[in-house]
């Protein structure tokens, strides 16, 4: 039995090993023909292959079930893993069989949205290859191919924003956030080297088990910790690196899919496989915790506050960003990687129904007006939720401050109920934002033995004083926004957060500078048609 499951085990993953091989293979050949005959078996090969992708990682996920684990690898798998240098551990199975998912829909959208479109046929090479980076990257076992999928990731969404060379705004956004991944991938490959002086290995799994078996900590590891999270939040586009995120909404739809649904949480994928190999709360996770949740706080009542659909989506994902790494600082990985695979899905449906929310936003304008009888539905449904979270606390793993983020988000959507709605109604929103609290409770058992063993993080005093202090200024400040009085202390509170507080405005003049000297220096570079860094000329 044993042999017949190891036998399965590698032929599931040479099968799936085959999708990340056949999918550049693809991608070479659509960039290289021009018969439009052949580019459209291209695509419906592409979106079977993610279809193959996605049952091969269910197959996966079948082997883990039935067979025991050691060290987060099952013993079947772990063997043609090391040989196909795959580490099929629970946190990557999650993340691979998402990215196909969303890259299949993607794809099946952009096969229509893009149709009869001039960037039609140099969007799919691309795209695949992106994908093709994200696969590789979430399943290695090598920190080295980890770090050179992570560079690959960034290059190939670099074409993709700019699909419509003829736009010198979405050009100027494209080289700044350009600008930044070349300073976000110095320091993976620096935190990577860093490991290895600690470890003496590039081997993520020998890193596990001997962190597992022995822990110990160094100044090396430090600051591995430091760079790794400066990483994640350059890629996250946390505060005050978030402002390419607001100015590549002239990207074609499916691309704004892919970089808000599918990209830029890799920041968080980072950590969630490799805080293993740390020993336990870290210079790192105070890092995350202090810059995400404060930009978490400040993206949020930013988007409160925005009129396009397009940059409250955008400050919504850096957000929801921040509310991961702030949960990662916290040690909370369960709850990181639910909010990822949540946020992915959500965040990839919001960006291809975008138009039809505009269509329906042109209905007219619901009562805005905010009553007394409105906010004590919400206090009230708020309440019961605490009531439920102090019963069963483990439901929150015994965290005051996610039980308190949870009850936020409970009493946030009722409060958001418009003035005219019948009392009918807001039982109706009031029993579902109830559900809430069971469903997570349902989807943390189904996620939770994914994640690695992490019982003996410990939180700092420090860094829980943080934690409470951000979400009572979340609070406060959201209530201001809402319920305040139309003053102008209230109505100056909304215009500063609508423009995020201007913290991105120093590292933007930075970035935008040398993105505009790379766009006007064409002599330093090869000028060929639809080049990334080329202006045209003036006529």
């Amino acid at each position: 039995m044993n042999d017949l499951v190891l036998f399965l085990s590698a032929f599931v993953l040479l099968a799936w090993l085959a999708v990340p091989a056949s999918l550049l293979a693809v991608a070479g050949f659509s960039a290289w023909t021009r018969n439009p005959l052949k580019q459209n078996h291209c695509w419906r090969l592409a979106e079977k292959l993610l279809v193959l992708s996605m049952g091969a990682i269910l197959s996966i996920s079948a082997i883990m079930l039935v067979d025991p684990q050691h060290s987060g690898v099952t013993s079947s798998l772990a063997l043609p893993g090391r040989w196909l240098g795959l580490y099929p551990a629970g946190v990557s199975v999650w993340m691979a069989l998402m990215v196909g998912f969303i890259g299949w829909v993607i794809l099946r959208f952009s096969e229509r949205y893009l149709r009869d479109d001039p960037g039609r046929e140099r969007f799919l090479p691309w795209f695949l290859l992106t994908i093709t980076c994200v696969l590789v990257l979430v399943m290695t076992n090598n920190l080295l191919v980890l770090a050179g999928a992570w560079v690959g990731v960034s290059i190939s969404l670099h074409q993709l924003l700019t699909l419509y060379p003829e736009r010198p705004q979405a050009r100027m956004a494209a080289v700044q956030k350009f600008i930044v991944s070349r300073v976000g991938d110095i320091l993976v490959v620096a935190g990577v080297a860093l490991l290895y002086l600690h470890h003496g290995t590039f081997y993520l799994p020998d890193m596990v088990q001997a962190q597992t078996a022995s822990p110990s900590s160094s100044f090396t590891l430090t600051l591995a910790s430091v760079t790794l999270a400066l990483a994640a939040l350059l890629k996250c586009a946390q505060i005050p690196f978030h402002g390419w995120l607001l100015r590549v909404m002239e990207a074609p739809t499916p691309v704004s899919a892919l970089l808000h649904a599918g990209v830029i949480n890799l920041g968080g994928f980072l950590w969630l496989r490799l805080f293993p190999v740390f020993d336990g709360f870290t210079a790192g996770h105070l890092i995350l915790l202090t810059i995400g949740g404060l930009t978490a706080v400040i993206a949020v009542l930013a988007m409160m506050t925005q009129y396009s659909v397009k940059h409250a989506l955008a400050w919504s994902t850096c957000a929801q960003m921040g509310f991961m790494l702030f949960e990662i600082g916290m040690g909370a990985y369960t709850l990181a990687l639910l909010h990822l695979l949540a946020h992915s899905v959500y965040k990839a449906h919001s960006f291809l129904a975008s138009g039809r929310t505009v269509k329906a936003s042109a209905v007219g304008l619901f009562a805005q007006q905010r009553t007394s009888g409105g906010l004590l539905w919400a206090l009230i449904t708020g309440g019961v939720a605490a009531f439920i979270l102090l019963q069963l606390p483990s439901l929150v793993e015994e965290n005051l401050v996610f039980g308190a983020m949870l009850v936020l988000a409970i009493t946030s959507a009722l409060i958001t109920v418009p003035a005219g709605a019948t009392l009918a109604s807001k039982a109706r929103i009031a029993l579902l934002a109830l559900l809430l609290v069971p469903t997570y409770g349902v989807l943390h058992a189904l996620v939770g033995p994914a994640v690695p063993e992490h019982a003996n993080f410990e939180i700092p005093l420090l860094a829980y004083t943080i934690a409470v202090a951000l979400v009572v200024v979340l609070a406060t400040v959201s209530g201001l926004i809402v319920y305040g009085c139309d003053s102008r202390f209230t109505n100056n509170l909304w215009h500063h957060f609508s423009k995020g507080l201007y913290l991105e405005l120093m590292f933007d003049r930075v970035t935008h500078r040398l993105a505009s000297e790379a766009l006007n220096a064409p002599h330093l570079l090869k000028r060929i048609p639809h080049h990334p860094f080329t202006m045209e000329k003036k006529s």
